[in-house]
């Protein structure tokens, strides 16, 4: 690879890379798999290669916004040494450690159910990976970071905002116990990055950034299905064997059986990683097949929103407003279909398309039951039964609907409902849940009628259980966020930092680390969307440009 060149003022010494952020590198992703011999970064089409190797684009002035703590730790670096200029120079892309193997990764994708050939990284470049605490590699990678040969058109950098929404989500999904991809740094480049954030020809200058995720592998559907529809099956089989030896390990040696083993594994990962969006209320606004991981982990934040008022069609992303196929509510049907996508592209290895076609079916079942359960948890229920769960949770559905309904302050509101007893009012009931209504004064007595019934019917069943109401708040508690990072909340932060106060990113950030817990101090992050914020770019649904 070329030697690098250090645009900042202040110039460090290169032998510190091998002591300052002690960081062993174990590189099999390069190691063990075919790279594009073409050194040179200029876009085209990458054939018979897993990745190419290409360096970040150099930064003139990078600052240190915010890091991780935990996920510092997790792979053996202090504050000290997350606060060090090394660390902001490393992980702005300016300075290689000892053992770095920077690369893209090539994969192509279905976008809005389309093919759409290669894709790749194109503004994401791959560092190596390390160990952490518990011995797993992790991959480091800079998103922003530059031109890779798969920019196709674009810059490959990322601006400021797009980068706090990435930096503090996945910190934020991590906390809440759903499977994701992490975030170990946000840092400024001080450079510009111009930007058409609503495509209507109307570009401007942004503060640009580099984001630093880390995942045990940030391979997709898509890096799967660029192979098979090239027709390249060696290379196929090399990307499956290594990931079935590498991330799937208990499944044993990669053969036929074992080829429909992991396909199983990676569908009952992916069914209950919906499962956990649906349980807090998440969208992922661009579940294509290249933005689907193969480990069942949220990958790529790009136009996700967070539910306010509970509406099945809701989808934050603005390319998707006419269709909806993203939406809020039809998020297992796409991850089924993309998983489908995942079936079409093995088949070559497995030349048989009905055990593909049954465990795509099994999908559905398991998916299923692992919704119900959710469901009858987030109700301090111990177990969903059919006969009577189903209804109530249709009708659940039905009252949130009537008006509009916050759902995660419904969740927590509901945990505070006596239930032992039937011996609370009508009026009473409602004032424990009427917090969470956008517009209380214009809910009919005919709807408050409903949702009381809904409200008697849901007591009677908890009293069916014989739970307390101790019991049955704590144990709601800790399935029921009380703070989620709402559309709006991210803006706020991210208005502040485009005038140099990274204060509200780290408030997040610290308030986002216990969404279960009350957390007085900070008890307005858990008021629902202010009506200014209703309509307000950047509050409610998001364009793709980032």
């Amino acid at each position: 690879m070329m030697a690098m060149t250090n645009l900042t003022d202040t110039m460090l010494n290169p032998a510190d890379s091998e002591t300052r952020l002690n960081l062993q590198f174990n590189n099999r992703f390069v190691r063990e798999l075919p790279a594009d011999p073409d050194m040179e970064n200029v876009r085209r089409q990458v054939l018979g290669a897993c990745y190419s190797f290409v360096n970040p684009t150099q930064v003139r002035a990078p600052y240190l916004i915010a890091y991780s703590p935990e996920m510092a730790t997790d792979i053996g670096l202090s504050a000290d040494d997350c606060e060090d200029e090394w660390f902001t120079q490393v992980f702005a892309g300016n300075e290689q450690l000892a053992g770095m193997q920077p690369h893209a990764q090539c994969y192509g994708g279905h976008q809005f159910g389309n093919w759409a050939g290669q894709l790749g990284d194109g503004r994401a470049i791959n560092l190596g990976e390390v160990p952490d605490q518990h011995g797993i590699l992790q991959t480091l990678q800079l998103k922003g970071a530059g031109e890779t040969p798969y920019s196709r058109s674009a810059d490959g950098l990322a601006v400021l905002r797009s980068s706090v929404r990435e930096f503090l989500c996945s910190e934020a999904m991590f906390h809440l116990g759903i499977p994701t991809t992490r975030a170990l740094s946000l840092i400024g480049t001080g450079e510009q990055v111009m930007r058409d954030m609503f495509y209507d020809g109307r570009p401007k200058s942004e503060p640009g950034a580099v984001v630093c995720r880390v995942a045990p592998s940030f391979l997709r559907i898509g890096s799967y299905e660029i192979f098979s529809a090239r027709q390249d099956v060696e290379n196929l089989k090399k990307l499956v064997d290594f990931t079935i030896c590498h991330h799937f390990p208990h499944l044993g040696e990669p053969n036929h059986e074992t080829y429909l083993r992991w396909f199983r594994e990676v569908c009952e990962r992916s069914a209950k990683l919906v499962v956990d969006w649906m349980r807090v209320g998440f969208v992922h606004g661009v579940l294509n097949t290249d933005n689907t991981s193969i480990l069942g982990l949220t990958i790529d934040y790009g136009p996700y929103g967070w539910i306010d008022d509970y509406d099945p069609d809701w989808t934050p992303n603005t390319t998707d407003a006419d269709l909806k196929r993203y939406r809020f509510g039809h998020q297992a049907q796409i991850m089924q279909w993309n998983l489908l996508q995942l079936g079409n592209a093995l088949y070559p290895l497995i030349n048989e398309s009905e055990p593909l076609r049954q465990i795509l079916n099994d999908f559905v079942d398991d998916y299923t039951q692992k919704w119900q359960q959710m469901r009858a948890d987030k109700l301090g229920l111990k177990q969903y039964h059919e006969a009577s769960d189903k209804a109530l949770n249709q009708r659940l559905q039905h009252i949130l609907l009537l008006t509009e309904t916050d759902m995660t302050l419904f969740y927590r509101q509901l945990a505070e409902l006596p239930c032992e007893s039937d011996t609370i009012t009508d009026a009473e009931l409602l004032s424990i849940i009427e917090v969470a209504w956008y517009a209380p004064k214009s809910v009919s007595q005919n709807d408050k009628t409903e949702i009381v019934a809904w409200l008697r019917q849901y007591q009677l069943r908890v009293r069916e259980e014989g739970t307390s109401d101790a019991e049955r708040k704590k144990a709601m508690n800790l399935i029921n966020p009380k703070y989620v990072l709402r559309n709006y909340l991210a803006q706020q932060a991210i208005e502040r930092a485009e005038k140099g106060d990274f204060s509200e990113i780290k408030t997040l950030l610290n308030v986002l680390r216990h969404p279960y817990d009350e957390q007085p101090a900070y008890q307005e992050y858990a008021n629902k969307r202010p009506e200014w914020a209703r309509h307000k770019p950047g509050c409610s649904m998001l364009s793709c440009s980032s």
